[in-house]
């Protein structure tokens, strides 16, 4: 065999030594990046229950950020997917849930005349599937902990049957939909107008 076709052989055998090696660096590249993706900054997630209606469908795509309360805290109104309490655990729950927030820590809420009031102050709710049919509280919600309930207000299990969520229990909020199409957008929060005791 000639020189130059040892070298030529020795050329061909190096490019698809480097092509696979390219190949496996790129794929796992890929992998460390979508799961560190996943891991620390955002997250797809699907909704399994009527809970939130009207606001969130069933089968609906949600991008969650996982990073923003890393430098802020949870606001009233913010739409969160949380981790079971041990309370949800303790009742063989294990996926991680999604409310919306109500009460924050030291807040004061209660359920009445078709209304939840914070401070005292009743929420515009205009979301909602329909007004709730249940009384409940008042309770004053513990440090570091928040109370939520679904926007179907009388068909989700929420805060005022199982208690509260802890902050470390919280993965992140709903902030983009991406499926369906036809309702493809951010997920807007509302602004509510509280006393000074509640503001939002």
């Amino acid at each position: 065999m000639s020189l130059t076709k040892k070298k030529l052989e020795r050329q061909t055998q190096s490019k698809t030594k480097n092509i696979w090696l390219e190949t496996f660096e790129t794929l796992g590249l890929s992998l460390f990046l979508a799961l560190g993706i996943r891991t620390f900054v955002a997250e797809a997630r699907y909704i399994p229950s009527g809970s939130m209606l009207p606001t969130l469908q069933i089968n609906d795509r949600l991008i969650i950020d996982k990073i923003s309360y890393d430098f802020t805290t949870p606001k009233r109104g913010d739409i969160v997917v949380f981790n079971p309490t041990a309370t949800l655990e303790q009742q063989n729950f294990h996926e991680a849930f999604i409310k919306r927030v109500i009460g924050l820590p030291g807040d004061r809420v209660e359920v009445k005349n078709g209304k939840a009031y914070v401070n005292n102050i009743p929420l515009k709710e205009k979301y909602l599937e329909a007004k709730p049919n249940y009384q409940w509280g008042p309770i004053i919600v513990p440090a570091n902990s928040y109370l939520v309930l679904g926007d179907n207000r009388n068909n989700s299990y929420d805060s005022h049957y199982w208690g509260f969520v802890p902050r470390k229990n919280i993965i992140g909020k709903a902030v983009f939909r991406f499926w369906p199409l036809n309702r493809f957008g951010e997920i807007d929060r509302p602004v509510y107008v509280l006393n000074a005791a509640g503001n939002s």
